[in-house]
């Protein structure tokens, strides 16, 4: 498949220098961030609490804004962090926008997030079949206990990696803050999740739906670049 032999290419590449060449003019380096980046932003997104389709609104609005603001990034931070604070400031603005608070259920957001979690080879799987469904009675379980804060606190650390320095600047709290947030987040929700699944299994962003967030933005950008603006 192309994208899996494109990432393979791309992984000696840093952020930095990805950044360099599309400021040089090789914007179709861009593809690279996205689909580097992909599941951090779906699952930012999830765990602020909006459904898939809102998410991919979310995800291609906040790789628009990156990009026409890329010459602003001075790496004082990781390029991931930068854009993360993108997209949650997008996720915030569009929460207010439209009075927006937890509108999903826990019963649309399983239904919702089962088909990009689970792909491919579980329709097929009777075994799988039934994880999935054990999975969806610990989400709805746990999800329901976990507060916003502590949600989102969850979601930085522990699916998308972010150091704890990182998260408590994305929450506006402190480093201390945000280890008993995690802390209290892990007692309601990892251990039930994690006797199934592993954390990074969690709101997974299946390769079909990274293809077309590439596409559709990448389309954008041409078209912007087109019209002479960066």
């Amino acid at each position: 498949m192309k994208n899996r032999n494109f990432l393979k290419t791309i992984e000696q590449f840093s952020d930095t220098d990805v950044i360099a060449q599309i400021l040089a003019g090789n914007t179709a380096l861009f593809e690279i961030l996205i689909r580097r980046y992909n599941p951090h932003l779906y699952k930012t997104a999830r765990g602020y609490g909006y459904c898939h389709d809102d998410a991919e609104d979310l995800m291609q609005e906040a790789y628009i804004s990156a990009y026409q603001n890329l010459a602003k990034f001075e790496a004082r931070a990781s390029f991931k962090t930068w854009l993360i604070r993108i997209m949650l400031n997008l996720c915030y603005h569009r929460a207010q926008r439209h009075s927006f608070k937890n509108e999903t259920t826990i019963e649309d957001f399983l239904q919702q997030s089962s088909e990009p979690m689970f792909s491919a080879h579980s329709h097929n799987d009777t075994a799988a079949s039934v994880l999935n469904r054990e999975l969806h009675h610990v989400i709805e379980a746990s999800l329901e206990k976990l507060p916003d804060d502590y949600r989102m606190t969850f979601t930085l650390r522990e699916l998308t990696g972010l150091n704890v320095a990182e998260t408590a600047e994305l929450t506006n709290t402190t480093p201390a803050n945000v280890k008993v947030r995690l802390n209290r987040a892990k007692v309601m929700l990892r251990k039930e999740i994690e006797k199934v699944y592993s954390p990074e299994e969690i709101f997974e962003f299946n390769l079909i739906y990274c293809d077309k967030i590439v596409d559709n933005v990448m389309k954008r950008i041409s078209e912007m670049n087109a019209g002479g603006h960066l």
